[in-house]
């Protein structure tokens, strides 16, 4: 009896022996998840797209945190900034195309009985904001027209706070304020502006084709989108030379001399060379929906004003009324 028990016991024992597992698969299975987990990160690497950074290469979801960066830099040295870059001129090519919109019209809008309303994209101190004003009530004896001013930076919006509390056109209400990314405007209604503004802003978006699809979107049939930017070359081979030497050697060193920041000029200098020649904008405007006036031909020429040789340009477009 006890000897059969004990063979029990050993056949019991025995049952418990850990299972067999096919050692092939097992090789099988983890080569296959760690093919799986470096396919996933291939992917997510070929899904990140890149875009310029000045002269680098960086991932798009990058770019903005980048120019919010250099611009919170030169926030209350903007002005100086542009004395810089166009040797003091960006001052009478502002009042030039504030003069050329003739703020305080409004077509549009005089049915309603409302003032024009406009939209200042990378307005950011204000200066354009502040002439379009000064222009609609001095010139057109327009007491109505409103500007909001946006950008995506808060300190240079809050430069332009600085600037414009004391003016009476705020005791007035007839200026406010809007923290928003130009490509992405949803605190603005459709069809609700009648002239949308942006100097020297666009070059520094990272799309700037949505930027002006959102353009589009939100003025009225028949409003205007207006456009004031440094260029990338001259006409003038040898002007654009001299230009060049000048913006590529001075304007960094003098930012750090200035502003001890040379880094944010060597972007901001950069930045021009990367932004489209003016057909090519050009095209970009049409290729949104808009009329541009002037325009002529497959290279739309004439469809962009030339500022100082072409330092700068004005570039418009027309939303169409259907």
């Amino acid at each position: 009896m006890s000897a059969h028990l004990s063979g029990a016991s050993k056949r019991v024992r025995l049952s418990h022996r850990a299972p067999w597992v096919c050692q092939n698969c097992q090789r099988s299975f983890a080569s296959s998840t760690r093919w799986q987990i470096e396919r996933t990160a291939e992917e997510k690497k070929a899904e990140e797209r890149t875009t310029h950074f000045g002269f680098d290469t960086v991932a798009e979801s990058l770019k903005a945190s980048k120019v919010a960066s250099v611009f919170s830099s030169v926030a209350s040295s903007y002005d100086t900034m542009n004395d810089l870059m166009s040797l003091g001129i960006h001052r009478l090519w502002k009042d030039h195309f504030v003069r050329g919109l003739n703020p305080g019209i409004r077509p549009s809008s005089a049915s309603s009985g409302q003032g024009q309303r406009i939209l200042d994209i990378a307005g950011g101190t204000g200066d354009i904001a502040l002439r379009m004003l000064e222009h609609a009530t001095r010139v057109n004896r327009d007491t109505t027209a409103h500007v909001t001013v946006s950008d995506i930076n808060p300190e240079m919006l809050a430069e332009g706070r600085k600037r414009l509390s004391q003016t009476p056109y705020a005791a007035a209400g007839r200026i406010d304020f809007l923290e928003a990314n130009a490509e992405d405007l949803s605190a603005i209604p459709d069809a609700s502006i009648d002239l949308y503004t942006v100097a020297f802003g666009i070059r520094n978006f990272t799309h700037k084709d949505i930027a002006l699809k959102e353009a589009y979107r939100v003025l009225k049939p028949g409003g205007v989108f207006a456009c004031l930017e440094f260029a990338p070359n001259l006409g003038n081979p040898l002007f654009n030379a001299v230009y060049k030497r000048w913006s590529f050697s001075a304007i960094p060193l003098i930012g750090q001399l200035v502003a001890s920041d040379r880094d944010s000029y060597q972007y901001l200098v950069e930045s021009i060379e990367r932004f489209p020649k003016q057909s090519d904008f050009a095209g970009m405007i049409q290729e949104a929906g808009f009329v541009v006036p002037g325009a002529r031909g497959e290279g739309l020429e004439g469809g962009w004003e030339d500022l100082s040789l072409g330092i700068a340009a004005i570039h418009k477009g027309v939303k169409p009324v259907k």
